[in-house]
This record gives structure tokens, sequence and C-alpha cells, in this order.
């Protein structure tokens, strides 16, 4: 079952799910999660702490909107816009990332947030 989820940065909060995966179920079982957020062009990323390998989802292939999780760097990634590996106006990723989610509404408004510290991300 798809976890509803709240995140919540600087002043924007924004609605998302986390999908149905093992790799999203062990995220959602550590909710809450607050952490040091950094930017990587239009995209958030922050450490969680869950451990995992890719799985059956991951890709190179995201949009704005998608949230991803990166195990290099055990973290979760908020894709809201162009990042430095674009030719164009879609995200790319460091690297493949599982698909854990999706944010629900306009993920651009992150943009207006680029610079905080802290990110919160809790049960919706």
């Amino acid at each position: 079952m798809p976890t509803p989820i709240r995140i919540l940065i600087g002043s924007v909060a924004l609605d998302a799910v986390l999908s149905d995966t093992p790799c999203a179920n062990a995220i959602a079982a550590a909710l809450p999660i607050r952490a040091e957020v950094r930017a990587w062009g239009d995209e958030f990323y922050f450490t969680v702490p869950v451990a995992t390998d890719l799985d059956e989802t991951a890709t190179v292939d995201v949009e704005a909107g998608d949230i991803g999780y990166w195990p290099p760097g055990r973290a979760l990634a908020l894709f809201f816009g162009p990042t430095p590996l674009s030719p164009g106006d879609r995200p790319v990723p460091a690297s493949a990332v599982n698909l854990v989610g999706r944010i629900e509404g306009d993920p651009r408004v992150l943009r207006k947030v680029k610079g905080a510290s802290e990110i919160r991300i809790e049960r919706g």
C-alpha cells in the first residue's frame, strides 16, 4: 500500500506518496526523518537511515516530481528540475536511483527554498 508523506523544507510544505516497494517501505518505516539537505542543481538530497541496493525500479530516467533513493550515498533525492548532468530541462541523477515515490503538485516550488539547511519528511 502506498504511504502518503509530507515534505517540509523552509517555507514549503508538499504532499507526496511513497510507492509500495521494499525500498520505499523501508523509508516509510524510518519516518519521521529530519536531515541536513543539500542541493545539486534542481535536486535536493539528504541522508536517510536506510541501507539497500538498487532494485527493479532502478533508473537514471527520472522526471521532475520523482523521489529516488540513491544507494551510494544512502540518500533520498527530490527531483524538481535540471541537475548539473542535464542536457535539457529534465533532471538526470548522478547515477541510478530506485524510484520510491512522487511529489504531488508542482515540484518546482522547491526552487523557492534553495539554500535551506534542513528537511523533514513525515507521514502525511
